[in-house]
Parts: C-alpha cells; structure tokens; sequence
C-alpha cells in the first residue's frame, strides 16, 4: 500500500471474459461483493451497492470488457468517505485459461485504508470462488 492506495490481486481459474461480468451484473456482484446491488454500467452510470449496513454511491468512470473498469466509491451519509469520493480501478489480464485481478483503491482517507484492504482481499477470495470456470 503507498499513501493513498489500497492494491490487491488475485489469480482466477476462468477467462477475463467470464470474469467480467461479475463486475458489473448486479445479480453476480452480490455473490462476491454486495448484499444488493444496482448498476448501470456505462461511463457516468449508477454503482450501487449495499455491504450490511454500508451503501456505498458511485458512477462507472470508465468501461472496457473484458480488461479494465473504474467506478468511483463512497459511502452515503458519510463524511469521512462520502459518495464518489475514491476511486476503485480493476485490471482483468489473460493468463492461459486463468485471469489476474489487480485491483487498486485511490483516495482512501488514512482511517479507511486498513478496513478496506481487509475487506478487498476477503471479497475478491469470493470472487475467486464464485467465478472459476
């Protein structure tokens, strides 16, 4: 972690192809990330996720299947990390039949980044249970 940012990665036993869409299918992000979720994924569409009593606001920043996706990330009603306010960057790169994620967290005030690198590598563990070939 450098200053600001939070990384984590992972290997996947399926194509950036297959993982993609749990990264924006509201259905499939709630079997690794969120307890409910509501996006419209395009550049400036709604990401919308609840984590327990968390809900987390954002947009889609940028989209690229099967590579690379950026949306923006905070918590509503929340000073510290309010709506928007850091942005989440993820790299799908071909390995073989496998994928790497690479996931980068920007803009995390000093009493998030602990919490939630925690909970990125909990979540992308799921994710590398849920979406393997």
């Amino acid at each position: 972690m450098t200053q600001d940012v939070v990384t984590a990665s992972i290997r996947i036993s399926a194509t950036p192809e297959e993982v993609f869409p749990y990264l924006t299918d509201p259905e499939l992000l709630t079997l690794w990330l969120a307890d409910w979720a509501d996006t419209t994924p395009e550049p400036g569409g709604r990401f919308a996720i609840n984590i327990g009593d968390g809900k987390v606001r954002g947009t889609y920043v940028l989209i690229s299947p099967p590579n690379r996706i950026a949306f923006t990330w905070g918590l509503h009603e929340n000073t510290v990390l309010p709506e928007g306010s850091s942005t989440v960057e993820i790299y799908l790169t071909a390995d073989g039949e496998e994928t790497i994620v690479d996931l980068t967290h920007r803009d995390l005030p000093v009493g998030e980044r602990a919490q939630h690198k925690e909970g990125w590598d909990m979540c992308l563990a799921k994710l590398t249970e849920t979406a393997h070939s």
